[in-house]
């Protein structure tokens, strides 16, 4: 893949640098936030080398897989200037739903890495104290896990930068605003029973807590704007942060650090509800599910949930477990395609995939392999279910938000269970199994069934267009007419009407609608170009009835044109039709005496061997 290309492709098809109010990316996607969505070329960027597959929710996602960061930083070199038009989006009218979602991701997404990192070092380091290679009361240990829990320790001030930049107020206060909450004297204080202008302060731990720090930062954001709008401009400087920090850590402290703090204690005791009263089915169930929520983005509804359930409980016992079972699912299934195909190109894709899904990384394979083969998605569920099964009735548990898979099975240690990290093992080893021997026989080749169709039966092309028939030769181009392209003929067309000659699959549809590609059922590829140098008309006068990978019947209109307009400005309007891949084939003209459209014109035998 040429990086550079790729971005170049993938700017223009999201309609343009101008079309861009916001992008960020996450392991496997770059996310844009659009002007207009509209604009999005959805089906050609589908098509762009090194693009894995394309979605358009509240955002539009451009997945690209394990090279995201490279492309990421193309695009924003092409970009040239850091966006910052959220004004410019605020008219689009979406649904409750979809604003909440997009919340959700914007606040939560940006804190995995450093939770992730954070909490693999800790799990290393319990794996190094368990095989004794490391004492866990020597000082070096205890550094070494002070540095790995300061992510999840300073968690309401990540949770604090996030939101302030999604809600676009004052990030260095919205932080001091909620850092006061945990400020090692505040904290002393609450534990002594602290008050507040005569009222009692609830002694809270606030460290590591998510939505308390969500709700201060969501009252600040209008504390600031109000300020902003009626504060003298010589003052505002210091007086909006002033008033700000003055009106919202007080009531912080006093209503939304409480009421946050019930919330992340109910959620996370509906989970552990949930998981009591279905125990190792609701984790088998999630497993199997989780392919359609990964592809349809609803997977990120569980990233507040597992990360509240860190921050609380120190553990999440349902979402990772079941991510682990799907994602080697995913892996098995990949290798499984990759050892039973005939196509290159997809054997390859396979491989990278399955190697990205064994390390926990699975849109590669999602998109590239598993959901444009059914069968195999099938079974990668089933496969999922079974290991998601395995994971429940163990009872395994992790410590670490991050993509499960083999380099980061480690999340898995449990000081207090040495068997928990063997089991996550064995839920490793079954739903790879499961899911390669589910992959072996559920997958068919499209290769092999195609070929029992292709190159193997001859065809007799009607007219594409109502008019006298010409031989190639006669066709004023020379391109055309010395069969450089392909053999065939022309048509000095005498209606504005290009038909489909034969059944077949849209292969190729010109920008400016003037030419089109069909590849017929006996696998020949053919080529219509109407008129000649009429790219110049830039569309003009053309209307595309067909989309690319569309099916047609014999007959069906492809193209529409005003012959007599282009007529007037002067252009050849000769339609020419070539066979493409005419070595395959043995072409012969038929006469073409007739003048009906119906009539054959040419013959497409395959080429025996």
């Amino acid at each position: 893949m040429d990086k550079k290309e790729t971005a170049k492709s993938v700017v223009a098809l999201v309609g343009g640098k101008e079309n861009i109010a916001h992008l960020e990316h996450c392991s496997t996607r770059l996310r844009f936030t659009l002007k207009d969505d509209g604009l999005v070329e959805k089906e050609q960027l589908e098509k762009v080398d090194g693009v894995i597959g394309v979605r358009q929710n509240v955002q539009c996602q451009v997945i690209i897989g394990n090279d995201v960061v490279e492309v990421y930083d193309e695009v924003m070199h092409i970009l040239g200037h850091q966006l910052d038009h959220s004004d410019e989006i605020k008219g689009k009218k979406q649904s409750w739903s979809a604003i909440l979602l997009d919340f959700i991701i914007s606040i939560f997404q940006p804190l995995i890495p450093a939770v992730a990192g954070g909490g693999v070092l800790k799990s290393m380091l319990l794996l190094a104290s368990l095989l004794g290679l490391l004492d866990n009361q020597s000082q070096t240990y205890q550094v070494l896990n002070l540095i790995g829990g300061a992510p999840l320790y300073f968690l309401p001030i990540l949770v604090a930068m996030t939101t302030a930049n999604k809600l676009k107020v004052n990030q260095l206060v919205a932080v001091s605003a909620v850092g006061a909450l945990i400020l090692p004297d505040m904290t002393a204080l609450l534990t002594n029973g602290a008050h507040f202008a005569g009222f009692g302060l609830q002694n809270i731990a606030y460290a590591s807590q998510v939505f308390p720090a969500i709700l201060t930062v969501l009252f600040y954001a209008q504390i600031e704007k109000w300020f902003t709008k009626f504060s003298p401009k010589p003052i505002r400087i210091f007086f909006v942060p002033m008033m700000s920090l003055l009106i919202t850590v007080p009531i912080a402290l006093l209503i939304l650090g409480p009421l946050g703090f019930q919330v992340g204690t109910v959620f996370s005791a509906i989970i552990i509800w949930l998981y009591e009263q279905l125990g190792w089915v609701a984790t088998g169930l999630l497993a199997a599910v989780l392919p359609l929520m990964v592809v349809t983005g609803m997977h990120k509804a569980m990233i507040p949930y597992a990360v509240s359930s860190m921050s609380e409980l120190g553990a999440e016992l349902l979402y990772l477990p079941a991510s682990l079972a799907h994602n080697i699912a995913e892996s098995g299934a990949c290798f499984a395609v990759a050892i039973r195909t005939k196509d290159q190109k997809l054997r390859s894709t396979a491989i990278s995939a399955g190697i990205s899904a064994l390390f926990g990384i699975t849109e590669p394979a999602l998109y590239g392999v598993t959901i444009l083969h059914k069968r195999v998605l099938y079974g990668v569920m089933a496969a999922s279910l079974i290991g998601g099964t395995t994971a429940g009735i163990f009872a395994i548990k992790g410590f670490a938000l991050v993509g499960p898979g083999l380099a980061s099975i480690t999340m898995f240690v449990d000081e207090a269970n040495p068997m928990n990290l063997i089991w996550a093992f064995v839920t490793l080893g079954v739903s790879f199994v499961a899911s390669f021997v589910f992959g072996l026989f559920l997958f068919k080749d499209k290769v092999i069934e195609q070929e029992a169709n292709v190159y193997t039966k001859s065809e007799v092309l009607a007219k594409p267009v109502s008019g006298q028939v010409i031989s190639l030769a006669e066709v004023k181009d020379d391109v055309f007419s010395s069969g450089m392209i392909g053999e065939g003929f022309g048509i000095m067309p005498d209606h504005g009407e290009l038909v489909a000659p034969e059944d077949g699959e849209i292969t190729m549809l010109f920008e400016t609608n003037h030419a089109i590609g069909l590849k017929t059922n006996n696998g020949a590829e053919l080529l219509f170009h109407i008129g000649i140098d009429t790219v110049q008309l830039e569309g003009k006068y053309f209307s595309a009835a067909v989309s690319t990978g569309d099916f047609v019947k014999k007959g069906q209109p492809l193209i529409h044109f005003d012959l007599q307009a282009i007529k007037d400005l002067g252009y050849d309007t000769t339609v020419i039709c070539v066979v493409t891949n005419k070595e395959n084939f043995v072409i012969e003209p038929i006469d073409p005496s007739t003048g009906s459209p119906e009539a054959g014109v040419l013959s497409i035998a395959p080429v025996l061997s």
